[in-house]
């Protein structure tokens, strides 16, 4: 009788403890909303959040504010989400690397991903697009692969970055293909667009939207997309896995997070919302032009796929020793 009193006067303290927290689920959002995303404005994660917040202001009748918090590779944006309250009022738009990889190249990270984010919705993946000078004698990755193999030391490779996932997919296909590029790291795509058209370097890889319209209109070639399928606007492009690298797969992915224990009722208002939103035809617009794939799911499978990204990259960034 004692135990069944004690075990009731338990379940009674954890349901007053808890009830603050479902009547807030229950009337949230009754202000407004901060998405951060850890990068400047006008860039990919940032045009996605915009796309993102739009909607749900519209469905769920309160403003979401972007708040760009730019530096670090993403930390400083991603420690203020993780550092908040877990109320549903500060959020985070994040991409891989202050996501997940970030975690192996920073030794002073301020934030352990895994640990202090709640997962709301996968947003979508932008497959990294290898491409190359028109010049180059290799017209597909296979040639590229046989010409750096026999030509080493010769081929250069440019990335948007040193530690960007453009440039861990290239240590990865190194890896996989028993080959070497010669390095070249750039602020972005524009700089590497640019040496990739004065033949200054012979291959790029990096995000799919800048290359688009230059692939198709000749002016790059486009050697493979580092996706699961082909892009529709770019159908003559195979997959790095049709080109002989079975399941071989790299892309930036973009994620919807809050700071860990946020109520879960918080968290699924916002991946209705966030699944209904990629239905959209704004959304699959959008995303078309960006060159982003949609996804969509559960919370936990978007957190399933982080662990399975960050197991994946991991001895990657490693092995290359990328650190900052």
């Amino acid at each position: 009788m004692r135990a069944r009193t004690a075990a009731l006067l338990a379940f009674g303290f954890c349901a007053w403890l808890l009830a603050p927290l479902n009547a807030e689920a229950q009337t949230w959002p009754s202000r407004p909303v901060t998405v951060v995303v850890p990068f400047a404005a006008g860039v990919t994660g940032d045009i996605v959040a915009r796309g993102l917040v739009e909607h749900l202001a519209g469905v769920l009748g309160q403003p979401f504010i972007v708040d760009n918090r730019a530096g670090a590779g993403g930390n400083i944006g991603g420690a203020a989400v993780a550092k908040a309250a877990p109320d549903g009022y500060t959020l985070l738009l994040a991409t891989t690397g202050p996501a997940a990889n970030n975690k192996f190249m920073y030794k002073n990270m301020p934030y352990d991903p895994q640990r202090d984010f709640a997962q709301i919705v996968l947003m979508g993946k932008s497959p990294v697009i290898i491409t190359a000078k028109n010049s180059l004698p290799a017209t597909t990755l296979k040639e590229l692969v046989e010409y750096a193999k026999a030509n080493p030391g010769k081929i250069t490779a440019g990335y948007p970055g040193n530690g960007t996932f453009g440039h861990v997919t290239g240590e990865l296909l190194q890896q996989s293909a028993g080959m070497t590029f010669v390095p070249a790291q750039y602020r972005g795509s524009p700089a590497i667009i640019t040496d990739l058209l004065g033949g200054h370097i012979d291959i790029g890889m990096d995000s799919m939207a800048p290359y688009v319209a230059l692939i198709q209109e000749k002016k790059l070639r486009g050697l493979a997309i580092a996706g699961l399928q082909r892009w529709p606007l770019l159908p003559e492009v195979p997959t790095v896995a049709e080109s002989g690298f079975p399941g071989f797969e790299a892309a930036v992915w973009y994620a919807f997070l809050a700071p860990t224990g946020t109520p879960p009722a918080i968290l699924a208002k916002l991946n209705a919302a966030s699944n209904a939103y990629l239905k959209t035809k704004a959304a699959t617009e959008l995303f078309e032009k960006l060159g982003i794939q949609a996804a969509g799911g559960t919370p936990e499978e978007l957190k399933a796929f982080v662990d399975a990204e960050m197991a994946k990259w991991g001895p990657i960034i490693k092995g290359a020793k990328i650190e900052f």
